[in-house]
C-alpha cells in the first residue's frame, strides 16, 4: 500500500486577484487529506473526508475532471492496473480551503510512492496544477503550491510562478469559521471574469489598489505589525465585496469575528460560501472569538499561519 498527503490551506490575501497576475499571499495549515493507494480487481475512489453536507455531491464534477487530467498527465492507465484509492485525513472539507488541492497532491504522492517513480516536490506540485485545472478551469497556481511545499508563501502567477517563503517572527493563530455553503470555483471565476471584461477600467482601479494592499501587507507580515495586517485584511474583504465573491453568510461571520476582538477578517478562497479567517493573535482572543462564532451555530477550525 502506498501514501501520500497534501495540505490545506488559507488565503490571506489576493484570491481571485491572483488569476489576472497579481500577487497573494497564502499559508498552508496543518490539517492534511491523505491518499491510500493499494491493488485491485478494479478502479474504485472512496472518500472518506470528513465535509460540509453536499460538499461531495456539489464537487463530484470537480473531482472526476481532477482525475482524470491527473491520470492523463502521468500518463496511468487504471484498466491495466486498476487500484482502490482512499481518502482520508483531518482536512474538513469545504470551499475556500483548498481541499481539491490537496486531495489532488496526496493522491499525486501516493502513486509517486506506489509506481517508484519517486517524484520531487516540484514534480508533484506540477502534477496537482493539471489536476486543479478540473476545478478552477485555469488555476492560478496558488492551492497546489501550499498544498505541496506549506509555509507562508508569496506567489505571483507567471512563466514561471514567482513562490517566495514570508518569514514572520512567529506562528499566528487565526480562526476559521464555516459557512456550511459550497460553490464551485470555476463558476465564481467565470462570473468574476464576466464582470472584469463589462467594467474594465472600474477593474483596472480596483486592481491596482489591491497591488498595492499586497505589497503593504508583506511588509506588515516580515515587520510584525498585526494591527496593520488586520486592517489590510478588512480592506482586501471590503474589496471582495466589490467584485461580487461574498454573501450574507460570510459577511456576518467577518463581522461577528470583528466584533468580539479580531484584528481582521475576510472571506477566503473561492467565495459565495466557504470559509472566512479571522486574525486572532493569542489563545486567548482565538478562543474567545470561536466561541462566539459557534453559539451561532457555525463550525470552526483553529490553528496557525506561518507554522
Amino acid at each position: 500500500m502506498a501514501e501520500g498527503y497534501g495540505y490545506g490551506k488559507v488565503i490571506l490575501f489576493g484570491e481571485h486577484f491572483v488569476v489576472y497576475g497579481l500577487p497573494a499571499i497564502a499559508s498552508a495549515i496543518s490539517d492534511t487529506t491523505i491518499a491510500t493507494i493499494e491493488k485491485s480487481d478494479k478502479y474504485e475512489l472512496v472518500d472518506n473526508r470528513p465535509a460540509t453536507e453536499g460538499y461531495k455531491v456539489t464537487k463530484k464534477g470537480e473531482m472526476d475532471r481532477s482525475m482524470k487530467l491527473l491520470l492523463d498527465f502521468m500518463k496511468i492507465n487504471l484498466e491495466n492496473t486498476p487500484v482502490k484509492i482512499t481518502l482520508s485525513g483531518n482536512l474538513f472539507c469545504t470551499s475556500g480551503i483548498g481541499a481539491s488541492a490537496a486531495m489532488a497532491t496526496s493522491i499525486a504522492r501516493a502513486f509517486s510512492d506506489y509506481f517508484k517513480l519517486n517524484l520531487n516536490d516540484e514534480q508533484i506540485n506540477r502534477i496537482s496544477y493539471e489536476g486543479e485545472k478540473g476545478s478552477a478551469g485555469t488555476p492560478s497556481g496558488i492551492d497546489n503550491t501550499c498544498a505541496t511545499f506549506g509555509g507562508l508563501l508569496w506567489f505571483r502567477k507567471g512563466e514561471p510562478n514567482q513562490i517566495e517563503l514570508i518569514k514572520i517572527k512567529k506562528p499566528i493563530e487565526i480562526v476559521m469559521g464555516n459557512t456550511g455553503l459550497t460553490s464551485e470555483t470555476k463558476e465564481v471565476v467565470d462570473d468574476v471574469r464576466k464582470k472584469k471584461d463589462a467594467n474594465p477600467e472600474e477593474f483596472d482601479k480596483i486592481f491596482a489598489e489591491e497591488e498595492k494592499l499586497v505589497k503593504e501587507a508583506r511588509a506588515a507580515l516580515e515587520s510584525g505589525n498585526l494591527k496593520r495586517i488586520g486592517e489590510l485584511m478588512n480592506k482586501n474583504h471590503e474589496m471582495l465585496q466589490k467584485i461580487g465573491v461574498s454573501c450574507k453568510e460570510l459577511d456576518f461571520l467577518v463581522n461577528m469575528a470583528r466584533k468580539n476582538g479580531a484584528l481582521g477578517a475576510k472571506l477566503t478562497g473561492t467565495g459565495r460560501g466557504g470559509y472566512m479567517v479571522a486574525l486572532t493573535p493569542g489563545k486567548a482572543l482565538q478562543d474567545r472569538v470561536a466561541v462566539a462564532i459557534e453559539k451561532e451555530g457555525f463550525m470552526i477550525m483553529k490553528t496557525k499561519i506561518g507554522v
